[in-house]
């Protein structure tokens, strides 16, 4: 099942982000909810919010140690995960690989998703946010259960 929920979450956003890159020159943008959110078209070749921009080569390198290492980590650590921590790390995964692939193919992500009060961001950054979350509160709720019983 994680396997198949990979596989939707890096399809998704690879498919939007070619759909996106199709119909909208870069900086174009066009509303989709009011102008509440807007479809706009940028490349970031930066981190997470466009921050560090200019090293690209840089970010590669991270990217591709991340996923090499929630790779390594999900294979010698499965049996002691629970099922929230291995959804957590699924969509982390999924989420560094639609965006390595970018960088990969184009030399920087693709972004388009714009709340007008958010940097832009895509699908791999939302999964990857939900991921930590899932795996921050997962961990919390493990470390409050185990205080509990001492």
């Amino acid at each position: 099942m994680l396997f198949a929920a990979a596989i939707l979450v890096y399809s998704l956003d690879q498919l939007t982000k070619l759909f996106m890159v199709s119909v909208l020159p870069p900086g174009g943008s066009i509303p989709l909810i009011g102008n509440i959110v807007r479809l706009t078209l940028v490349y970031n070749t930066g981190a997470a919010f466009g921050a560090f921009r200019g090293h690209p080569r840089l970010f590669l390198l991270i990217a591709l140690f991340s996923f090499f290492f929630i790779c390594l980590f999900l294979r010698l650590k499965h049996k002691d995960l629970r099922f929230p921590e291995k959804l957590a790390l699924t969509f982390v995964l999924s989420g560094t690989a639609g965006n390595l692939t970018d960088r990969l193919r184009v030399g920087r992500v693709v972004d388009f998703i714009d709340l007008r009060v958010w940097p832009v961001f895509n699908f791999a950054d939302t999964f990857i946010t939900a991921g930590m979350v899932i795996l921050a509160v997962s961990i919390l709720l493990k470390t409050s259960h185990a205080g509990h019983r001492a």
